[in-house]
């Protein structure tokens, strides 16, 4: 027997009641584990890992001497690798040859992008607001639903960027999945009667900053908002008796709808 608060307790007994105690979960079907945060440090730990993969084939190129007055980054061989592009023609001297999710069916720039930074200052910015939304999210949403709604939000600003900017346009970076992610908080403030008053003013400044200077992918950054709305009200408003399913479901509606929209530019551009 164990010694209890009050009185003893079989060892038996109390594995048994273990086994059969039904999980905790939060208010929109996550797991507790997401409390302590391992999906968001993953997702940093990537970015940064890939970060320091990009720093390594391009030098000092991948650290800055690019955009917002030598700030940011320029391009190396591994951005240019995996970065969102509808078509272009680059490469070595004397082997150029076209590249691009229509230009030679690199459809897996649509999610390599999202984990792609033009500089460690681009890379800082993203992951601190990683650091600061993923927390919170993970918290309410579990690892699993978070991720999901992570890599959604990111495919969504990416296809957006595909769609709508210049096919010769290259696109990078985790502020698409970032966008999605401060939607998202405000969604799920918006279904648990609670402030918006703390998310709101960020989304507005970020937005605004988005338009204000010229090297930031508006088309990516919008896109990514909207997905994580959208992917955000599905996630907070499924019935509970259906939650599962209907979160499921609907998620997997919204990557069938992005990959429709990706594969009828491609038909387009080509």
């Amino acid at each position: 027997m164990n010694e209890a608060s009050v009185g003893h307790q079989c060892p038996e007994c109390v594995a048994q009641g273990r086994r059969t105690q039904r999980p905790a979960r939060t208010a929109f079907g996550g797991s507790a584990a997401g409390r302590a945060g391992t999906a968001t440090k993953t997702l940093i730990g990537v970015n940064v890992l890939v970060m320091v993969m990009s720093i390594l084939s391009g030098g000092a190129n991948a650290v800055a001497g690019g955009g917002m007055g030598g700030l940011l980054g320029s391009s190396t061989p591994l951005t240019q690798w995996g970065a969102v592009l509808g078509s272009a023609v680059y490469g070595p001297a004397g082997d150029v040859s076209l590249h691009g999710i229509a230009g030679n069916g690199e459809w897996y720039r649509l999610f390599t992008a999202m984990f792609l930074h033009y500089g460690v200052l681009h890379l800082l910015m993203n992951m601190y607001a990683l650091w600061i939304l993923g927390r919170d999210l993970e918290r309410v949403l579990g690892p699993l639903r978070f991720v999901g709604l992570y890599v959604l939000a990111g495919l969504g600003g990416n296809v957006a960027a595909y769609a709508l900017a210049a096919p010769n346009q290259a696109t990078a970076g985790a502020s698409t999945a970032v966008f999605g992610l401060m939607a998202a908080i405000f969604v799920l403030l918006r279904r648990l009667n609670l402030s918006v008053a703390p998310i709101l003013p960020v989304i507005v400044i970020n937005v605004i900053f988005t338009f204000a200077v010229a090297s930031i992918s508006v088309e990516g950054h919008l896109g990514g908002l909207f997905t994580g709305f959208v992917a955000g009200g599905i996630l907070a408003y499924a019935p509970r008796d259906k939650r599962n399913l209907v979160q499921g479901v609907g998620l997997a509606a919204v990557f069938v709808i992005l990959m429709a929209i990706a594969v009828y530019r491609t038909l387009m551009l080509t």
